[in-house]
């Protein structure tokens, strides 16, 4: 059965950092990409972060030189190192690969 399970929201003050993790099952998710987006109450969701198979990545302009996406040595996971953190940044973090979509994390910024 494909799976995502993202884990590492919470609760962190302005300028903290937070780290999440996405653990995809199935073999496919060795050779997709992968990424990360948002949804903030009332928003639309957005787009944080992409990487590929390769390792190439992409992100948002809101994150970038805060935020930082890597794969793990089994490629199949992946992890979203915030620092920085912002209030704005508070939203449901989703993991997504290869048309599928994780349950979401929450992360709070707020002092």
């Amino acid at each position: 059965q494909v799976q995502l399970v993202e884990s590492g929201g919470g609760l962190v003050q302005p300028g903290g950092s937070l780290r999440l993790s996405c653990a995809a099952s199935g073999s496919i998710f060795s050779i997709a990409a992968m990424g990360w987006y948002r949804q903030a109450p009332g928003k639309q969701r957005e787009l944080v972060a992409t990487i590929s198979s390769r390792g190439s990545t992409n992100y948002a302009d809101s994150v970038k030189g805060r935020f930082t996406l890597s794969r793990g040595s089994a490629k199949n996971t992946v992890y979203l190192q915030m620092n920085s953190l912002k209030p704005e940044d508070t939203a449901v973090y989703y993991c997504t690969s290869a048309a599928h979509w994780g349950q979401g994390t929450q992360v709070t910024v707020s002092s």
